[in-house]
């Protein structure tokens, strides 16, 4: 069982940055594959970004590519979202997720276990 609580969200301009944090309870957070997903109102729930369980193999959507890192520290439970050059396009809904897997998912309905959002809000 694995908890997961997101900081960070906020109201930003465009060309701003933001960083959102993701903390971890629970039990081997460190064997966990965790990953980054937005949702906009109406849209769908989409791939941002993830991160392997050791911290060595990322993938991003080709949206934040380039703009957007993940990162882990599994000493102290934690990955992150450094969102750089923030758009209009990226106001939604800020959601990490765990999956114990060998691969990196990017399937949202394949992730265990989530965190409740943290919103962010980009302004013109």
């Amino acid at each position: 069982q694995v908890q997961l609580v997101e900081s960070g969200g906020g109201l930003v301009q465009a060309g701003g940055s933001l960083r959102l944090s993701c903390a971890a309870s629970g039990r081997a957070f460190s064997s966990y594959n965790m990953g980054w997903f937005r949702q906009a109102p109406g849209k769908e729930r989409d791939f941002v970004a993830a991160i392997s369980w050791t911290g060595g193999r990322t993938t991003y959507a080709d949206s934040v590519k380039g703009r957007f890192t993940i990162s882990r520290d599994n000493s102290k439970n934690t990955v992150s979202l450094q969102m750089n050059l923030l758009k209009l396009e990226d106001t939604a809904v800020y959601y990490c997720a765990a999956k114990r897997s060998v691969a990196i998912i990017t399937r949202s309905r394949e992730y265990d276990y989530w965190g409740q959002g943290t919103q962010v809000t980009v302004s013109s």
